[in-house]
């Protein structure tokens, strides 16, 4: 469902702008669209810790599995999950309400970046540049260094009683998860936490698809 949502909140409005060839989008829509694109990537950055957690209890301790992971602990995982996330979106959109843009509101993206739509604000962007860098990190490095801790284990299990086995079986389970880790985190630090001065409007557009597309 979040990675449905996440893909619909910009995939949509591309191949519609893409078929009319007028590449537009209201204020309201343009907010709206931030709002629930930075709600969805949230989301799957905390999903990706709690399957990550779901990973190291299966490997780790396989007979207690069940009870670990009881119905009532994925509940909440969800429910934290959801909360923090639309506190955390809430509070770039309304930050973003408050500038004021020039007058040539041409957004160099496919979609209503905040990075992007910070390079065309008039006002005073400092509030919401630390914004960026202190919520990014309860986002992006936090949850990345909890699934590297829960990986780190998962290894140091797996190397204590080394087979073919255990290793075909540890890999089917983290195989995809791995995959979509090293892909959303990849381009995301890349491109919000570790931005380049050489970064072309078509380099960060191309590794914005990555995270956005091909991901989910």
């Amino acid at each position: 469902f979040s990675d449905f949502c996440f893909s619909s909140v910009t995939i949509p409005k591309l191949l519609q702008n893409m078929q009319s060839q007028v590449p537009s989008i209201p204020y309201a829509g343009c907010l709206a669209q931030m709002y629930f694109f930075l709600l969805f990537a949230d989301l799957e950055s905390f999903l990706l810790v709690a399957m990550a957690y779901d990973r190291y209890v299966a490997i780790c301790f396989p007979l207690h599995y069940t009870s670990i992971m009881s119905p009532k602990l994925c509940l909440c995982l969800v429910a934290l999950s959801w909360l923090l996330t639309t506190v955390i979106s809430l509070s770039h959109t309304l930050l973003m309400a408050r500038l004021s843009f020039c007058a040539n509101n041409v957004i160099p993206h496919f979609f209503c970046d905040m990075s992007a739509l910070l390079k065309l604000a008039c006002s005073d962007i400092q509030i919401n540049k630390l914004m960026i860098f202190i919520l990014g990190g309860l986002v992006i490095i936090v949850p990345f260094l909890l699934i590297f801790s829960s990986y780190a284990r998962i290894v140091s299990s797996i190397l204590k009683v080394p087979s073919s086995r255990s290793i075909r079986k540890a890999f089917s389970t983290c195989g995809s998860h791995l995959s979509v880790v090293s892909l959303f985190y990849g381009t995301i630090i890349g491109l919000y936490l570790c931005p380049s001065a050489n970064n072309s409007t078509i380099k960060e557009t191309v590794m914005a698809v990555m995270y956005t597309v091909v991901t989910p």
